[in-house]
């Protein structure tokens, strides 16, 4: 009879028949030899976090300038009477975009577990770049009328679609070529790039809304940032074109083409991505995923995009004011987050995650009660509060995501899981909090809403695993130097009896 865990073994078989009961136990569990570990290459991996991150980095341009540009777009593309009007009807575009984001999640995130990480990456950097260029040649709807913001939503939609495969492809890109003790670090400049993204947008309008005025930014100025994303979009395929597939892809394709060693057969396996088998087998991961994207991006959101609109249109700060503090605030977030990665790695991704919620959770209301004081040193100091508890997340979700799922499934099932809570709650944020505020007259809604949004983000992370300094679920051990690799397989060898 096979030894199960259904069927017990007996102790006495065991006595008589040592041997053979030993070879079993070490045919389940075959010692790691140094053909199964995955020897990382520094310069590879930093070609590929360069890669992945400009892209993200565009990404976020691109989202930046359109959220930063809100009311300008408001009065160029939705004539109204009504400010608020305007201000809704600009971000419930911003908002269309996300609705296409899970479709393109669908679409290109199993498609990047078939074809590969690479390819996919390069298609949604071509769409992404299309899109928004697109957007700074439309004409106003002084000149077309109606068509103007028919074409605007169009292009909001390619924009939306193409990013449904960014996210969990640059993520899964970075994860799959970084060294297990050191993903974490890596990961970070994933988020990096996003913030690299926010401030050149947020440094852009500034510099243009401070030049041209507000009649000169309405006319033509506010083109300006979306014409510029054609150039960085072209710059971002180079890159992306000129990198190899993800070693843990590549593993995964030869399994194909001959046997791979039996340690490596039981962390792998040749499946490809599945849609259906997806929903089906990795659900409870997927719940997951969804809470921590959307406590994360709530967050993310209202701090980055949201905030220059809240103090310029419920505080009545100047928009360059408010456009200048938050660049502040992220270059201070720039400098830290790559020593937030490294934090993940030393101590583990679950204690960052916590403590981020828990900032948003307990520090949100005391934030914008310092917002509200009006001074330079107390909106500093609103902002800086939010700002810490966010990087938190940013320095340590790139490397987390990832690690939540096998790599025959990882860049369909984060891109599903990902975009499903982006679109749900990520691009609705700005929506939303306008229209609470709207209804309910009080300014401190951002705050319980972001509260909300953490709570759901604290139970989330105490529900999941630690995995930081481990390898990626259907992946061998990934390290840096081959002398680790010595290490590693020295400290699994079984210890011989005598």
């Amino acid at each position: 009879m096979a030894v199960t865990e259904t069927h017990p073994v007996d102790p006495e078989a065991v006595k008589r028949h040592r041997t053979l009961f030993r070879a079993v136990r070490r045919r389940r569990n075959p010692p790691l030899r140094r053909t199964d570990i995955t020897v990382t290459d520094e310069a590879a991996v930093k070609r590929a976090v360069k890669a992945a991150s400009l892209g993200n980095a565009m990404e976020w341009f691109d989202f930046g300038i359109y959220s930063y540009l809100a009311v300008t777009i408001g009065h160029v593309f939705f004539p109204s009477g009504n400010g608020t009007v305007q201000l809704l009807s600009s971000f419930a575009t911003f908002a269309v975009s996300f609705l296409v984001r899970p479709l393109g999640g669908m679409v290109f995130g199993p498609m990047g577990d078939r074809v590969g990480r690479k390819k996919v990456l390069a298609v949604t950097m071509i769409m992404m770049a299309v899109g928004t260029f697109a957007i700074g040649l439309i004409p106003s709807y002084a000149t077309i009328g109606f068509w103007a913001p028919v074409l605007l939503i169009l292009f909001r939609l390619v924009q939306g679609f193409s990013t449904g495969g960014e996210y969990g492809g640059a993520s899964t890109f970075i994860a799959e070529y970084a060294p297990d003790r050191r993903r974490g670090f890596f990961g970070s400049f994933l988020e990096l790039g996003t913030l690299a993204g926010y401030v050149g947008a947020a440094g852009l309008v500034t510099v243009l809304t401070s030049a041209l005025g507000s009649d000169g930014m309405e006319s033509w100025g506010w083109r300006v940032p979306f014409l510029v994303a054609g150039p960085i979009g072209l710059v971002g395929l180079y890159l992306r074109l000129r990198l190899d597939e993800t070693p843990a892809f590549q593993k995964l394709e030869d399994e194909s083409s001959h046997k791979a060693s039996d340690a490596a057969s039981a962390v792998e396996t040749t499946a490809k991505g599945d849609l259906a088998k997806i929903f089906r087998d990795y659900w409870p991961t997927l719940i997951l995923c969804i809470c921590l994207v959307g406590a994360y991006n709530i967050t993310d959101y209202m701090l980055l995009s949201y905030m220059p609109t809240y103090l310029s249109d419920e505080m009545g700060y100047s928009e360059t004011h408010g456009l200048l503090v938050l660049i502040a605030t992220m270059v201070v977030l720039m400098l830290i987050i790559s020593q937030v990665g490294r934090l993940s790695d030393r101590f583990g991704r679950k204690p960052l995650l916590m403590a981020g919620m828990l900032g948003f959770l307990f520090l949100s209301v005391p934030a914008f009660l310092l917002l509200q004081q009006g001074s330079l040193v107390a909106v500093s100091a609103g902002m800086l509060m939010l700002g810490l508890s966010l990087v938190c997340m940013l320095g340590t979700m790139s490397a987390a995501l990832p690690a939540l799922f096998p790599t025959q499934v990882r860049y369909g099932s984060l891109s599903v899981g990902y975009n499903l809570s982006a679109s749900l709650f990520g691009g609705t944020t700005p929506l939303v909090i306008t229209a609470l505020i709207s209804v309910t007259g009080s300014e401190l809604m951002p705050a319980y809403y972001a509260m909300g949004a953490a709570l759901v983000g604290v139970i989330a992370v105490a529900c999941m695993k630690e995995t930081a300094r481990q390898p990626l679920a259907g992946s061998p051990p990934a390290v840096g130097t081959p002398e680790e690799a010595a290490e590693l397989v020295e400290s699994r060898a079984p210890v011989p009896r005598f």
